[in-house]
């Protein structure tokens, strides 16, 4: 592989491949699935970590996939989406269903507007809560709507009170609004991330928190950005899934391209 299929092939792999239209047809969440991998000239095949998709699809997803003998791909979902509502009991009923339908990961919207309205305390009972429902069953990754909470010192300091309150990832944007993943929004969440990593570094296990970005990342040279930002604040070995991914599905067919040569088409959402 030459050098950019090297960091191509890496990008593929920290994939959250995503599809929240909500006018998702069952073809649709089977076109994702088979979209999930990447068979390349050697024989050899690449797989993302996750599909995104609406709780009602988690059955279907995790059926084509294991069809496809991607047993290893995680489904992700979403609750208190997209508008990140202030009812801690909604937010909790979500979650609880995510989890009922078999998912292996929930992404929940931070209540961030009563947060920009300064009732931290709620923000931190309904991530807390939704956590709860989570257990050791489903990873919770915490979205933030950093293009919504603009400024460096909100975007901070919602970090710290989703970690605090138990996110195992905090991510950027759910895709939905006018400013989703910037490169200012991940050094401010990253700085946080490292800072929690080093208050913990005695602990064992220790409590590695994750990072996402998500909407807006389109090239190959976008995720690599990003790769970057999270090998300088966490270390090269944070870039994999277990610490990292990219909330895209529009930058498949860059990756994709890089890889195999063949120019394909986007599939997905952002």
């Amino acid at each position: 592989m030459t050098p950019q299929q090297v960091k191509a092939a890496k990008a593929f792999s920290l994939l959250d491949l995503t599809s929240l239209t909500d006018t998702e047809t069952p073809a649709d969440i089977e076109a994702l699935a088979e979209n999930a991998r990447l068979i390349l000239d050697n024989g050899d095949t690449l797989h993302v970590a996750a599909l995104c998709v609406f709780p009602r699809f988690i059955p279907l997803a995790r059926h084509y996939l294991d069809a496809r003998n991607l047993y290893a791909v995680h489904i992700a979902t979403v609750a208190n989406f997209p508008g990140g509502g202030d009812n801690i009991d909604i937010a909790v009923a979500e979650t609880r269903a995510c989890v009922a339908y078999g998912a292996d990961e929930v992404d929940v919207v931070f209540p961030y507007k009563a947060f920009m309205h300064g009732d931290e305390g709620l923000a931190r009972l309904l991530i807390a809560a939704c956590k709860a429902e989570c257990g050791h069953k489903a990873r919770l990754k915490v979205i933030l709507e950093t293009g919504e909470l603009q400024t460096a010192e909100l975007i901070r300091r919602a970090s710290e009170l989703a970690i605090a309150a138990g996110a195992d990832f905090i991510k950027t944007s759910t895709g939905k609004v006018a400013i989703n993943a910037t490169p200012e929004a991940a050094q401010s969440m990253l700085q946080v991330i490292a800072a929690n990593d080093a208050k913990h570094s005695f602990q064992h296990p220790v409590k590695a928190v994750g990072f996402k970005p998500a909407g807006g990342i389109r090239t190959l040279d976008d995720a690599v950005i990003y790769m970057n930002a999270v090998a300088e604040h966490l270390g090269e070995a944070a870039v994999q899934p277990s610490r990292f991914r990219i909330g895209a599905s529009s930058v498949r067919a860059d990756l994709a391209t890089v890889l195999t040569g063949v120019a394909t088409t986007n599939n997905g959402g952002y």
